[in-house]
């Protein structure tokens, strides 16, 4: 393992620990986005909790990775659906409200535990904020959401008006106890919902993005940025440059994704690949195993 860090020495932004953030919920163990993945993460100590937002037809914001739900829910088993399909799916954007809250929860990925399948009811996004405030109350602390708007460019193209919708839920949930960051792949909702809204906003980039002209280009419009964690090291390992930059800018760095049984190539195992972001002082990691990030950084930051 690296040599410990102090908490006080921690080579982040704001010098304290980098948050563990829930990358879909506990979704290595539950299937993602689900209430019953959420607090699994919350129990398991996670700073954070990432619930991703598309749109119904009927213009709900729902916690669902994908536009498509044939991945993540049981659509395709259900006979009363079997019309909707169109590309060889169903389409969020297809369906109401009261039809995504009558699918159920699939573990999508292949090797993970299904025993959970069906289970699990599709939450709204204002099934998740209710949820929070409720979690909040019952442990004394607040909890952080830090939502994800999916493709709004094209939602509202379908007529759909995921901002609109997400700055209203924003300004009427109770801030004392669930606290907001906001993040997105397009600039111009980030840009319109940091100031209407009032919440920090952070622009992802994927392992494409020119980050080198970006970062200086959206300094003081955007809080941070959440980057794949393929941009933070070069082809020979070393460190890429990107978090330094970022932090000389006074912005944050949250990478992506973290995951326990597929470790980047170059790396023996997903404890490797924390040391290297907790060294390079990454502000915040996206874990679908969280209580691992959690146990490590613990023994990273132990004496």
């Amino acid at each position: 393992m690296t040599e410990s860090v102090k908490a006080e020495e921690w080579p982040t932004l704001d010098g304290t620990p980098p948050r563990i953030i829930a990358h879909r919920g506990a979704s290595g163990v539950l299937p993602e986005h689900t209430l019953e993945g959420y607090a699994l993460a919350l129990e398991q100590g996670a700073d954070v909790i990432e619930p991703d937002l598309v749109c119904t037809r009927d213009g709900h914001l729902v916690c669902r990775h994908d536009r498509i739900l044939s991945r993540s829910t049981d659509v395709a088993s259900r006979e009363e659906f079997s019309s909707r399909r169109r590309d060889n799916d169903w389409w969020v954007e297809d369906f109401d409200l009261a039809e995504i809250s009558s699918l159920r929860a699939l573990q999508p990925f292949p090797a993970r535990d299904h025993s959970h399948d069906g289970r699990f009811r599709i939450p709204t996004f204002a099934g998740a904020l209710l949820w929070a405030e409720t979690a909040a109350k019952q442990r004394g602390t607040k909890v952080l959401l830090y939502p994800e708007l999916k493709t709004p460019a094209l939602f509202a193209r379908n007529g759909l008006d995921m901002v609109s919708r997400f700055a209203t839920m924003a300004r009427q949930r109770n801030p004392a106890r669930v606290g907001l960051w906001l993040q997105s792949f397009e600039i111009e909702p980030l840009l319109a919902l940091r100031e209407s809204a009032e919440v920090p906003v952070f622009l992802l980039l994927d392992h494409t993005a020119p980050w080198r002209k970006l970062l200086p280009k959206y300094k003081g419009q955007v809080d941070g940025f959440g980057v794949d964690k393929r941009l933070l090291q070069d082809v020979d390992g070393s460190s890429s440059g990107l978090v330094d930059l970022a932090h000389e800018l006074g912005m944050a760095v949250h990478a992506y994704t973290y995951r326990d049984d597929h470790p980047a190539p170059g790396f023996a195992n997903v404890e490797e690949e924390l040391d290297v972001a907790f060294a390079m002082g990454v502000d915040a990691l996206f874990c679908d195993f969280p209580a691992t990030a959690l146990k490590w950084r613990d023994a990273f930051d132990s004496d």
